[in-house]
């Protein structure tokens, strides 16, 4: 802004707004890139801060490209500390935007709550011209979807998908792809030929973590055949509940070779594997890179670890949103690098 803006001597937004036949909010609204105004009035605008002296030509330039995006993300609520840590990354983010770029909101949404999610979605759709959320696969969040995608809201699935005309684009891993690859390593790991394999999930009403157990199943029956899986479990990202299925799954198969955690809370699994003296002798594969994971990978508990990069996560989930808002043509997928973390290569915190 040129330096005499606002004071005695110089143009006024009363004198931008009368210029520009405008309402003083809407000026307002302008200078400050909030949603809500027509093209042609913001730029009408612009020209009248311009020919007034109220603005540089550089800040007219500057205001003149498209407004950046409002984004929200919308995280399950609990224990799952990958989704506490990526939805803290969220929250610093939010605290040193500048005005330039996007605006990130971050809430945490019920658990496995279908409806409580959906509600979220609409109500969001207010403040957002973006919404970013790890999809639960039913019909409540499937009609919010169409519905918010229908009044101009752009929707990306982050983490798990929710494959939908009205979704733009999706985040995240090829589930499937990591599904095999736990079975992969597994098997790899296992000293013995034969024996019970568990699975844990945080809910098949994920797709991300049914695309994970048919990937599984399907690298077991291929290459390990003798690997009797025993059921998938489903303990909601909980690590108590993780704790009493996984005591459960070892006090019934005295051959339990090895379990996969296809969702979080990996600690309440390491917990029941110590009490009943087993830890590093079950094969121990999880997902998400985080304070807990890391220090059972080190003392041996865990195995390997899946992760995705929280970083990378959300600068795509924003670049996407971005490219959406300058109308940039996208992929309706956006590839995330699978990381496999063992003890020897943990990197630096």
């Amino acid at each position: 802004m040129s330096s005499n803006s606002g004071s005695d001597t110089g143009p006024l937004m009363t004198d931008i707004a009368e210029t520009a036949h405008v309402s003083l909010a809407t000026v307002d609204r302008v200078l400050n890139r909030r949603k809500g105004v027509k093209a042609r009035t913001v730029q009408r605008v612009l020209d009248a801060a311009l020919q007034l002296g109220y603005m540089s030509e550089a800040e007219h330039e500057r205001l003149s490209r498209p407004r950046p995006p409002n984004v929200v993300f919308l995280l399950p609520m609990g224990g799952n500390p990958y989704l506490r840590l990526f939805g803290e990354k969220v929250r610093a983010l939010a605290r040193t935007t500048s005005r330039d770029d996007a605006q990130v909101r971050c809430y945490f949404i019920e658990s496995f709550d279908a409806g409580a999610l959906a509600s979220a979605i609409r109500h969001h759709a207010g403040w957002a011209d973006g919404i970013a959320f790890m999809a639960i696969d039913h019909p409540l969040v499937r009609e919010a979807t169409q519905e918010v995608a229908a009044a101009g809201r752009r929707v990306v699935t982050i983490i798990s998908d929710l494959p939908l005309p009205g979704r733009d684009a999706f985040v995240g891993l090829d589930n499937q792809a990591v599904g095999r690859t736990a079975g992969y390593l597994l098997g790899r790991f296992c000293r013995a030929e034969a024996g019970s394999v568990a699975l844990v999930a945080g809910s098949r009403n994920y797709r991300a973590h049914a695309e994970r157990e048919m990937g599984f199943l399907g690298l077991l029956e291929e290459n390990h055949p003798r690997l009797k899986v025993v059921g998938m479990r489903e303990g909601h990202d909980d690590r108590d509940e993780n704790y009493r299925l996984a005591t459960s799954l070892i006090e019934q198969n005295e051959d339990l070779v090895g379990i996969y955690n296809v969702g979080g809370s990996s600690d309440g699994i390491a917990r029941a594997l110590r009490e009943k003296g087993v830890a590093g002798k079950i094969i121990f594969i999880g997902h998400g890179l985080t304070a807990d994971t890391r220090k059972l990978l080190i003392d041996g508990t865990m195995d390997a670890v899946i992760n995705s990069d929280p970083d990378a996560m959300l600068s795509s989930t924003l670049r996407i949103f971005d490219d959406l808002q300058r109308g940039a043509a996208l992929q309706a997928n956006a590839p995330v690098k699978m990381d496999i973390i063992f003890r020897e290569n943990i990197p630096l915190a």
